[in-house]
């Protein structure tokens, strides 16, 4: 929806708004925010919001800490009362410097940073995201414990799957929010869920991951449940996936669709998903940016390891489903709920932009078992974070497209976080080590 400011100050009057939340997204992802009391309205709507970000993952060192928390009007709602009793409005935010810049370090900045590439070759992209997540139980003091909230399986209905009313609550909130919902289910390990809402352009899409990974976190907390996006919580159990479905648009129509071609398909939407797979390691340290992640990225539990593409194979990274017209589209698989939206998909359209560039070959659609294949003739993502981030740095155009500033940061952030998980020692180890 389109506000000005006299329209957001006059809902604000009419609801009674008490404070202002102002939202924006760190580095590593992590939603943040700023309350001001309603009193401060003409303050925000100015883009006169400071705040302390030296203390902000990826953002700026102590000695130049301030920044402005600058409002996108689109973005402002005012909050459902089972997400805070207290009447709050929302805004997400992009970050200025003080002499009135974009932060180059804002994942928000960098996302239509990328969006711009596109638009200045004559194209625009949508994402429809597909998050999964885990409901654990909690413990007497509301703490998570490793207990399931259910024993169900893929498609299961009440009374096996506990979490429909769970689901339901999360559906209602985010159609308050002004989500397109499209469907909710159980997934296939035990505890997990899916909830798909209706694609829109990358940087709404970005916003709206971020909401809906707040939503099922506050709505599962009034259930007694936390919900959590960890890729691989449990051992020997799938694990969770942030499929994303890209469609590119030029002049309004599809240019992914060819009726004249035999599968349909474009030169155009090929190129983009050679672009893809041709930076799949690099991408991989943004889309899977924790060490559990690669603990999803594994033979036998329906995540992608083959760097290749299919039409209906889901052992490949990226897939094509059937759909054909304006719906043509690709899913990349790899990525996991724990990314950071913005440069996941900042990543994406660079990468993809780059192969219709280069005019880069995608080759031809796998149809084996890629689980299956030992011949090492299919290149694989990478096993484990630390070649995710070395594939990183030696990529030109994914480190363009993070910018100097990211780039840098984030890979020493994420060096120091294998390094420091490289020091533990496992349960495992204790168990297959300590007697030999």
């Amino acid at each position: 929806m389109n506000y000005s400011k006299d329209s957001i100050k006059q809902i604000v009057k009419d609801e009674k708004v008490e404070f202002l939340r102002l939202e924006f997204t760190d580095m590593l992802g992590e939603t943040k925010n700023v309350e001001l009391p309603v009193e401060e309205i003409d303050a925000v709507l100015n883009d006169e919001a400071m705040f302390d970000s030296s203390s902000i993952s990826g953002f700026s060192e102590i000695q130049e800490s301030d920044m402005y928390l600058v409002p996108d009007l689109d973005t402002f709602k005012v909050l459902p009362e089972n997400v805070d009793e207290d009447c709050i409005a929302r805004f997400i935010c992009d970050i200025y410097t003080p002499d009135g810049n974009p932060f180059e370090g804002d994942p928000r900045y960098i996302l239509k940073r990328a969006m711009k590439e596109a638009k200045d070759l004559g194209y625009t992209v949508n994402v429809g995201p597909e998050p999964e997540f885990f409901l654990f139980k909690l413990n007497e003091e509301g703490y998570p414990i490793r207990k399931m909230n259910d024993r169900a399986g893929y498609f299961d209905a009440s009374p096996k799957d506990k979490g429909d009313k769970v689901r339901r609550d999360i559906a209602r909130t985010l159609k308050n929010f002004g989500f397109e919902m499209e469907a909710s289910h159980h997934e296939v390990a035990q505890g997990q869920h899916e909830i798909n809402f209706r694609f829109d352009n990358m940087l709404t899409t970005a916003d709206n991951i971020q909401t809906f990974k707040n939503v099922v976190k506050d709505i599962a907390s009034n259930h007694e449940y936390h919900a959590t996006f960890m890729p691989k919580p449990i051992t020997k159990e799938n694990g969770s996936g942030m499929h994303c479905h890209l469609s590119l648009f030029t002049k309004g129509d599809s240019a992914f669709y060819d009726q004249y071609s035999d599968d349909e398909l474009s030169a155009t939407m090929k190129h983009f998903m050679a672009g893809i797979l041709h930076h799949a390691n690099g991408i991989a340290a943004i889309t899977n940016p924790n060490v559990n992640s690669y603990k999803r990225l594994v033979p036998g539990y329906e995540a992608p390891v083959s760097v290749a593409w299919s039409h209906s194979n889901r052992s490949c990274m990226i897939r094509v489903p059937m759909t054909r017209g304006k719906g043509t589209r690709f899913e990349v698989r790899n990525p996991d709920p724990t990314a950071n939206p913005y440069l996941t998909l900042a990543v994406l359209i660079k990468a993809g932009l780059e192969g219709i560039r280069n005019e880069l070959d995608a080759g031809e659609a796998e149809t084996r078992n890629l689980y299956e294949v030992t011949d090492n003739s299919v290149p694989t993502l990478p096993t484990n974070l630390k070649e995710a981030l070395k594939a990183l740095r030696n990529d030109e155009v994914l480190m363009d497209a993070l910018g100097d500033h990211t780039s840098k940061i984030y890979l020493e952030e994420k060096e120091q976080e294998w390094n420091t998980y490289s020091l533990q020692v496992s349960q495992w180890e204790i168990d297959h080590y300590m007697n030999k």
